[in-house]
Formats: structure tokens, sequence, C-alpha cells
């Protein structure tokens, strides 16, 4: 991995391109470097791992849309002055749930490359230019070659659909512009949607032909592309096409381009879900041919006493932060820098060092609130579950013991909740099994209470009272010699390729034996009943999950369960068109600077999110449609 990485930051510094930051309105002027860049093998290398750098980069979650339009955290930073929430830089991307948003100057704007957003038509066109100059080295093996040539393939389509589920449709760049190109060359048109759509899976499937199944040499090439990975980004670009979002919305069909030529599908194509279907079974056995199964507890460090249950948290919270484990599909690079904003000061030695943990990614209540009862049904279906008293409060008692401190005064809703409750989010008075203790029977726990969650600097705090466990290991030990132990971000793990397939058959089919196996395998990974078996025995709506809608409503919250915190639940979101009513409540939390018991538990809205109709889609900066009168700027904007 480390050979890797070195080999990638030189490729970035070989392959950089002086050129003009507008990659689709100007000639380049980067054919100078060329020659030597793929003089030989070695040279050629480093330019394909050029290509991959913008890729490495996505794994910095503030830069990801599905992470900080989510509705999942929110980054609480200058929250006295109620019209920020920090700059356009690296927690700027939050402001997308604020309203913030505009043409002038976007957030998250990939179009450019400015405010978190990445060059990426300018990585395209590099990626063009490899395929187009790597028959030039005489030193390059065949089979290297072709290998190097489905790499930048798979890169040049995902590059172009990440720009597409941000953007709609976009133009197509399969080839780099020759530098004597026409200025009208150069203003290329956007594409319709589905040709966009098919642009990126035609590729994809010429790229996985040469692709390895798996990484044979994981030391010297974690993080490059296989055909099992380009397999698994091929199922969710076909769901993503066969979504709401994409498939015959009528808030877009009087989107045309210049030309007047229809940018979106007039009407809903039922034909797209099967073959998300079968792209999505495809991907799942190619992962499980070469050993892709749900994660097993991996013991790291020291263990002093580690409960069944605690150990079954582990198991699930590491399954994302135990790195390039069997359940994980596709695992990038570059280590999670960010665990001291997701984490609680569960210690002395970290409260006396804010530098140390900033905990400014804050869960909402109703984020805390999507995760199921011990019974497996929403809390507000589960007709054992007191939802109506879930704010009024309770100790901890013998039966929560390895979950909440006992005999601690913390939330009635804190109780009675599934194991992946436990383990993806902590509160005041939840236990924290790390954090240098590793002792289950008095382990270190959250006193948010006492001021640890809120210290008198109001810049770095949590503002809800509830945090994003599952982004954080158990060995790092934050203080004054503070020990982070990192972990790789997880872009596709098994059990979400399950649960996008069992998505995919309910939309083609409805109901079915089939449909239920698929989600039943992620509730028994999470240690839950069957969905007809909860529902039946436990829901207030006992029939849900046998119609078709019923069982949609299952199979999207089951998904943002299951992938909380992963910057996945902003995209699926979007996709089916859920995202604005997610942002339509306030976002709420417990009045965290206050040091009373019955003061710290008294809900209070830290803000309104804002989020219309236009933000599904991102604008295009003004400034590109001047300069490309081909353009035509996204719907709304």
């Amino acid at each position: 991995m480390k050979t890797f990485l070195n080999i990638l930051l030189t490729g970035c510094i070989v392959a950089v391109m002086p050129g003009c930051k507008k990659y689709l309105d100007v000639t380049p002027d980067n054919v100078a470097t060329l020659e030597s860049s793929f003089s030989n093998a070695n040279e050629a290398q480093a330019y394909l791992f050029g290509c991959y750098s913008n890729l490495q980069n996505l794994a910095d979650v503030r830069r990801n849309a599905g992470f900080t339009a989510s509705g999942e955290i929110l980054f609480p930073i200058n929250m006295q002055d109620q019209t920020t929430l920090g700059g356009a830089g690296g927690d700027g991307g939050f402001n997308l749930m604020r309203g913030l948003q505009n043409s002038l100057n976007p957030l998250h704007n990939y179009w450019d490359g400015y405010n978190m957003g990445l060059r990426f038509w300018e990585t395209i066109r590099q990626c063009n230019i490899f395929l187009e100059n790597i028959n030039i080295p005489q030193d390059v093996e065949p089979f290297t070659k072709k290998r190097w040539v489905a790499e930048a393939k798979f890169l040049k389509a995902y590059y172009h659909y990440w720009l597409l589920r941000m953007y709609g449709p976009i133009p197509i760049e399969d080839k780099s512009i020759p530098i004597n190109a026409s200025s009208q060359e150069v203003r290329q048109k956007q594409q319709t949607l589905d040709s966009c759509f098919n642009y990126v899976v035609k590729t994809l499937d010429e790229a996985m032909v040469d692709l390895p199944p798996a990484i044979q040499n994981a030391a010297a090439e974690a993080g490059r592309i296989t055909q099992t990975i380009a397999l698994a980004v091929k199922a969710e670009v076909l769901t993503t096409q066969a979504s709401p979002l994409f498939n015959g919305n009528p808030d877009y069909v009087s989107f045309k381009g210049k030309d007047g030529e229809s940018l979106f599908p007039a009407a809903a194509d039922p034909s797209k879900w099967q073959r998300a279907a079968d792209a999505c079974k495809a991907a799942i056995d190619a992962a499980v041919a070469i050993g892709a199964k749900p994660y097993e507890l991996r013991i790291q460090g020291n263990i002093v006493s580690m409960s069944d249950k605690t150990k079954q948290l582990l198991t699930l919270q590491g399954a994302f932060v135990d790195g390039w484990n069997p359940e994980q599909v596709w695992t990038l690079n570059p280590n999670f820098g960010w665990q001291y904003m997701a984490m609680p000061r569960v210690t002395a030695d970290a409260a006396s060092n804010v530098f140390a943990v900033y905990s400014n990614f804050s869960v909402p209540v109703s984020e805390s609130e999507i995760f199921y009862s011990n019974n497996g049904v929403p809390i507000n279906e589960d007709k054992n579950w007191d939802y109506t008293n879930r704010y009024k409060l309770m100790n901890g008692d013998t039966a929560h013991r390895y979950y909440i401190r006992q005999d601690y005064t913390t939330a009635k809703g804190n109780f009675y909740r599934e194991p992946r409750y436990y383990s993806s989010v902590a509160f005041d008075g939840a236990n924290w099994f790390g954090s240098g203790l590793t002792d289950d029977r008095n382990p270190n726990y959250v006193n948010a209470v006492n001021g640890y969650a809120s210290p008198p600097d109001r810049t770095r705090y949590n503002a809800t009272g509830y945090w994003a466990k599952k982004l954080c290991h158990y060995q790092s030990v934050p203080g004054q010699n503070t020990v982070w132990q990192t972990y790789p971000w997880v872009f596709i793990r098994l059990s979400g390729l399950w649960l996008l397939y069992a998505e995919c058959l309910n939309e083609v089919n409805g109901p079915s034996a089939e449909v239920y196996s698929w989600i039943d395998k992620v509730r028994t990974k999470a240690g839950l009943p069957g969905v007809l078996t909860s529902w039946s025995q436990y829901s207030r709506n006992p029939g849900k999950p046998t119609t078709k809608d019923g069982l949609r409503q299952i199979i999207h919250q089951e998904r943002r369960i299951e992938l909380a915190f992963e910057g996945q639940a902003g995209w699926d979101l979007r996709r089916w068109k859920e995202l604005q009513s997610v942002l339509a409540t306030p976002f709420q939390g417990w009045t965290v600077f206050n040091r009373t018991v019955s003061g710290y538990y008294q809900l209070s809205t830290v803000y309104q999110p804002s989020f219309g109709l236009r933000d599904y889609l991102f604008p295009i900066q003004e400034y590109d449609l001047l300069t490309n009168p081909n353009l035509v700027q996204t719907p709304y904007w």
C-alpha cells in the first residue's frame, strides 16, 4: 500500500497539466510533457497512478455530498451566527443543507474543482491522454498494458458517473480535445441523461474484461481497481439510473439542451430495474467468488474483558473500520483522518486537550431515531416500545450494562434498541469500549452532562449530544499523547450490495421470498429476526413487508441504518427523491451547554435545514455558462 501511495504521489507530480482552469472551454497546452511521460514503462505507470489521484482524494468525506448533505451529521461551527456554517473550505459542504448553495460560486463544485470539489474534467482528460499514448513506451508487457488500459477506462467511467450523479446530463469526454481544436469543438454540450449512463456502463464493461478479479499483492497494489469493483460500481450506476430521480422524473421533463433536445427521459422505464438487478447479482457473485463474506472480528491490541455483546458491537463496527476485511468490496487507500471530529471526550485526558478531540460531527436526534428497536422494527411502529415517552429519563440497568453506564441517567429512547444503534451512535451515558480502556465490566463512558461534549470553547463541540461512534476505531486514544488507529475509507460493502439487489428485485416484481432472503442476510448479521418475523410479531403495521410500497420503505430504512455515516445515504436519498422530506424538519439535539441533568435533557433546535427541489442536482457555475454557450443550466437554478 505504501508503495502504491508513493508511486501515486510521483504520478501526481509527473502528470500535472499546467493549462487553464476551464477544461471544457479552452485549449489545453500540456503536450510538452507527453514525450517524457510515456518514454518508458515506469513513467507511463506513474502517469496512470496520477489518474488515480482524485479517486483517492474522494476518501476525504468532506468532499462527498453523500456525507455532508445526508442529514446524518451536521457541523456546528459558528452556530451562534445562524447565517453561517463555516466557510466554503473543509466544512463548507455542510452548508448544502442550509440552503446556501448558489450558482455564482457553487459548493462541492466538481465542474471546476472549487469549494471542496475536485477537478474531474482535468482528470478525465488525463485518463484520455494515457489511453491515447500508452502504445508509445516499448517496454510495457502486453498483459500489463491491458490492465493499465482497463484501469484508466474504469477511472474515466467513474469520474463521468460522479459528475452525472451530481449534475444530471453532462458532456461526454471520450477523447482528449486536440490542442488545435476550434473554439466550437472545445465547447461541448450536454448529452441526454440515458446516453450518459449508457456511456458509463459501456466503458465499465470494456474495462472489466482486462481487470484482475482481485488484488493478489495487497502490500504493493491495495487500492487499485479490480473486476469485482467494476462490477459493483456497474450495479450502483444502473440502480441509480433506474431510480426515481433519473427515471422518468416529471420535475425535469422540460429540461432541454441548446438544440431543443430533451435531456431527461419523458417516462419511467421499469425495465431499468431488471437491468440493475442483473448487475447487482453479477457483482455479488463475483465478490463471493473471491472470498467476500460478512466480517468476523479480528482482535487488535490487548483486551482486558470483552462480553459477547461488546464483541457483537465491535464486529458490526469493524466491518467498516477494520480495513481490507472480506466484507469490503471496494476500499480506498487514504486513511480516514476525521475521527477526532466524530469522537466524544470520554477521558479526562481527552477533555483537557480540546485540540485532541473536536467532536464537531454532530448527529441529529432524527438520525438517531432511524435505528430500529431491539425487535427489529422502527421505534414508532413497535407496539412494545414506549415511543411517546422516549425523551423521558431513565437510569442505566443491568440488562443494558454493556451499552449504557449502569445507574447513569440518560434518555429512555436509548434503551431497547438494536445492536447497530449501539455500534453506530454514542450518546450521554453510552459506554465507550476503547480509548485506552478495553474492559467492558467498567469501561469509559460518555459524560456529556458534565461538559465533555461542550467545553466553553464553542468552536469544538458537539451540538446535539449524539456522536457518529461508527467512525471511531476502539484503539484510537486521544489526549495529551494522542494515538489514532487509522483505517482506509470504504466505498462499497457486501451488505450494501445485498440491499441494493433486494431493492431492485422488489421494484421488478414486488415482495418475494428471494427479496426477504437478501434483506434478512443483513438483519442476521445485525442480530435481528427476519423481516416477516419482526413485523408480524412486533409492528403496529404487520402487513407492511407484504406490499411493494411497504417493503420499499423497509429496504430504504434498512439501507440507511446499515450504511449510516458511510457517505452513501445522501446519494440514496437523492436518487429516491426523499432527501427533501428528510431535511424538512429542524435538526434537534439536547441542550448541550447546560450542566444539569434536567437542563441538558431539553430538546432544542440547532437549526432548520433548507433543501428544495432545485437542490437535488447541483448548479453549474454561471461563469461556465458564459464561456461555453453550448451548456444549459441545471433546472431551477
